[in-house]
């Protein structure tokens, strides 16, 4: 019986001990980005850039005062991170009768460059949503601890605390987008749009209909795949695990060879590969970029790391 007993304890303990290594690789799996639900919206200021916003400091914490609101922080400049950004800040513009208000972030450390790069771009963007770079440079305020090695950070806000906060790694219009209309809607009000009710959305799906969108459907969904890949604390052995099965699916779908160069080709030509992952991690970005991307950019020096590529990979042909 005393055998039995021990058995069983020793069973039931190398159980626990399972699910408690379970709950700790979900928990490092888990990407953090801005303050979290409940905590407080500090105020914080940008340079205005367009319109009678030019040049001047804007606040979009306090002129929200108590009323939703709606943070953009770009950290990366790409087709994804841009596409999300101009339907979510439309949809969110669209609706400041209802008290509703919106702020696009940019992140860079070169506050001249970035304002070159957004008139470039200016018709890649929402036309009436308020956006300003942040004059705390590419990490933004630092009470808000942004995580860099994310594209976009969303946050949801009402009566000056986070109510929803989205860090996206790989920006999803299909994945991402309705679960952040769900959380606009639970303090503005309303319905959740469908994603085809959406400004900007039926002109994006006719353009691939027609074939005149350069990517033509929306790129694979990585992120479940990348995710593991750039963890701080991986090991090597986790790294190679993560990256043998990236280049699986990229030896078995040339749609996730493009996408997977693309992504690849835009952290190293923007000088970013640095905050991504371990050493090991960082070795096969530039080795994907080389493999699989389309740019012949050679990688930008870390000390002089750029904000984004000079061309956004967003931008639409003329």
């Amino acid at each position: 019986m005393m055998f039995t007993d021990l058995r069983s304890l020793r069973t039931m303990l190398m159980a626990l001990i399972v699910l408690v290594g379970l709950s700790h690789a979900v928990v490092a799996d888990e990407i953090y980005s801005g303050p979290q639900v409940s905590e407080k919206l500090p105020p914080f200021e940008v340079q205005g850039v367009f319109g009678d916003a030019a040049g001047r400091i804007l606040d979009f914490v306090t002129t929200a005062d108590q009323s939703p609101v709606v943070l953009i922080f770009v950290h990366d400049v790409n087709r994804q991170s841009i596409s999300m950004t101009r339907i979510l800040s439309q949809y969110t513009s669209s609706r400041k009768k209802d008290g509703l208000h919106t702020g696009v972030v940019w992140l860079s450390d070169d506050l001249t460059e970035a304002e070159n790069q957004l008139k470039r771009m200016r018709h890649a963007l929402a036309d009436d949503a308020p956006l300003g770079i942040s004059v705390d440079g590419a990490e933004g305020p630092g009470s808000y601890g942004l995580n860099r090695n994310v594209m976009l950070t969303i946050l949801v806000g009402h009566k000056g605390q986070v109510t929803a906060n989205f860090a996206l790694v790989q920006p999803s219009l299909q994945a991402d987008l309705p679960k952040i209309l769900k959380a606009i809607a639970a303090v503005a009000g309303g319905p959740v749009p469908k994603l085809e009710e959406l400004p900007g959305m039926k002109d994006m799906m006719a353009q691939r209909m027609k074939g005149t969108d350069r990517k033509g459907p929306e790129a694979p969904n990585l992120r479940p795949l990348l995710t593991p890949l750039i963890q701080r604390n991986a090991t090597p052995e986790e790294v190679d695990r993560a990256a043998k099965a990236i280049e699986e699916k990229a030896a078995e779908d040339e749609a996730v060879r493009k996408e997977l160069g693309r992504i690849a080709s835009t952290i190293v030509n923007a000088g970013k590969v640095e905050n991504y992952g371990t050493p090991t991690a960082q070795e096969y970005l530039r080795k994907w970029a080389k493999e699989f991307g389309a740019s012949d950019k050679k990688e930008a020096p870390p000390q002089r790391e750029k904000a984004s590529p000079t061309k956004p990979a967003d931008e639409p042909q003329k």
